[in-house]
């Protein structure tokens, strides 16, 4: 089998366009991507498309744009071509049914003209038996007369792989030597009655045309691995293959309940993380810590670190859990490592429509330029962007009703008079100014800042949490604050 060696190692991504990606796929494509920077190789971004009642042309396109949202720079495939194009398996029909052919002229495979009814009628006496209920080589073995008399009754064939009565061993980069017995891995269709090749012809056979070194793929797909390394030994004989490649199994992400994350759970979905405001890098690095480290005491790094130290045979063939809110703390930690300028403009897209709840006219540049810094130290996702500065942009804040409960307690309108007072004469250029000014209101009524500020927040900003308070207050302004604290007193004494 294959080795790692320089640049010849070559991997594959080939996803099927039916749906929005998931947090598993992409933990796939980040391995395969890493795996291939890390040892100087190409990746095959390659596009398996022949399932048409599932795939979609919007499902292409969203994952091409997903790949580029996150960073990876495919060496071949669409958009960028290669010595093997086409890379959509839609667009290589005739390459599969000619290597069908080879495999059914040379032997090995066959046609089964079994119906399904029979099928389940066999497996089910084999079950009762205590027996293997996989394929029983039924038709393996056919005469002419046989073949004669099924397509008299109108049977319709399916061709399927023979599978060599022998043990299949092969050492997995991830788990280890694994063996499977004959009996475990029977005959398996290869192409349908109507004539369409199966996933399990063309995987392989598209893998070996492009001379994939290294598979990284799902656990899930572990069991179909001997049936394919019986394919490869005989696409080697009929001169399509050139060698068997190396395996490495990745672990289940798992969910809720110890469940494996499916498309279904509602936190796989790739697109819900970018409409939330992750960063790449920052969702990048969680997702690499889903079977696999970079060291024992750090879990915060960058792509190009990951890139560095990235070696399969390191992944943990454990199950890994998916764990949202670390997810969302190494990301914060990746919005905190930005340049402001970057983190600034990456805010952008939740500073405007649709995502914005003010108009365009109202969003002033340079008060988000000022309050930028702030705001970078506290988010843990950029969406979080649009409620911590909307007081600056609206005409009035949004009052949350909890907070303005929990803020306006007995005696907080008179704070807010003394507060109000210590305002007016300070010194708007300086928010330690502010401060001492909040800071005094809150002595004279016997209050810690902490107490004493919290009523002024909320009338200011109509939240009890958010950017710090006095550079708030200095970039809204004397006139606006001051208004938004009568307005406050109004509504106490109403």
């Amino acid at each position: 089998m294959a080795s790692a060696s320089g640049s010849s190692v070559r991997v594959r991504f080939c996803p099927s366009p039916t749906g929005n990606p998931h947090v598993g796929l992409v933990r796939t494509a980040l391995f395969n991507w890493a795996f291939a920077k890390h040892h100087g190789g190409t990746l095959v971004f390659r596009i398996e498309d022949t399932d048409a009642a599932r795939d979609s042309e919007e499902s292409y396109n969203q994952l091409l744009d997903s790949m580029r949202w996150l960073g990876f720079d495919w060496d071949e495939g669409p958009e960028v071509g290669g010595p093997y194009a086409p890379y959509r398996q839609s667009q290589r029909m005739d390459l599969y049914r000619d290597v069908a052919q080879k495999l059914l002229d040379r032997g090995h495979a066959y046609h089964c003209y079994c119906s399904q009814e029979e099928l389940d009628t066999r497996r089910e006496a084999a079950r009762a038996a205590g027996k293997p209920s996989g394929y029983d080589g039924h038709c393996r073995e056919l005469t002419a007369a046989q073949v004669e008399e099924y397509k008299a009754q109108g049977r319709e064939a399916i061709v399927r792989f023979r599978m060599p009565d022998e043990p299949i061993t092969f050492t997995d980069l991830v788990r280890g030597e694994i063996t499977y017995l004959p009996e475990n891995v029977p005959d398996y269709g290869i192409v349908r009655a109507n004539g369409a090749p199966l996933y399990t012809l063309v995987n392989p056979v598209d893998d070996a045309l492009m001379e994939i070194t290294h598979v990284l793929r799902g656990e899930d797909l572990l069991s179909s691995t001997p049936r394919q390394i019986a394919l490869y030994k005989a696409l080697i004989e009929l001169g399509v293959a050139k060698e068997i490649p190396a395996f490495g199994h990745l672990p289940y992400v798992m969910g809720e309940g110890n469940k494996k994350l499916s498309k279904r759970d509602p936190q796989s979905s790739l697109n819900l993380y970018r409409e939330r405001g992750f960063l790449p890098e920052g969702l990048l690095n969680y997702l690499s810590l889903l079977g696999w480290s970079l060291s024992a005491d750090q879990d915060v790094f960058s792509i190009d670190e990951m890139v560095a130290a990235f070696d399969v045979t390191d992944v943990n063939p454990n199950p890994a859990r998916f764990d949202l809110k670390k997810c969302e703390a190494i990301n914060a930690d990746h919005i905190r490592m930005l340049d402001v300028k970057d983190f600034a403009e990456r805010c952008r897209p939740w500073l405007q429509a649709p995502h914005a709840p003010w108009t365009p006219e109202a969003f002033d540049e340079a008060k988000w330029q000022a309050v930028a810094p702030h705001a970078q130290t506290r988010l843990k996702v950029l969406s979080e962007i649009t409620d911590n500065v909307d007081f600056l942009f609206l005409p009035e804040p949004v009052f949350d009703e909890a907070s303005w409960n929990k803020a306006m307690k007995e005696g907080s309108d008179a704070l807010l008079r003394t507060a109000r007072e210590n305002l007016e004469a300070a010194d708007w250029a300086s928010a330690e100014s502010l401060k001492e000014a909040v800071l005094a209101a809150g002595e004279a009524h016997g209050l810690k800042l902490g107490k004493a500020q919290a009523p002024v927040r909320v009338a200011v900003t109509g939240r009890t949490v958010g950017l710090p308070l006095f550079e708030s207050l200095e970039v809204l302004g004397k006139e606006k604050s001051l208004a938004r604290v009568d307005a406050a007193l109004a509504r106490l004494a109403g």
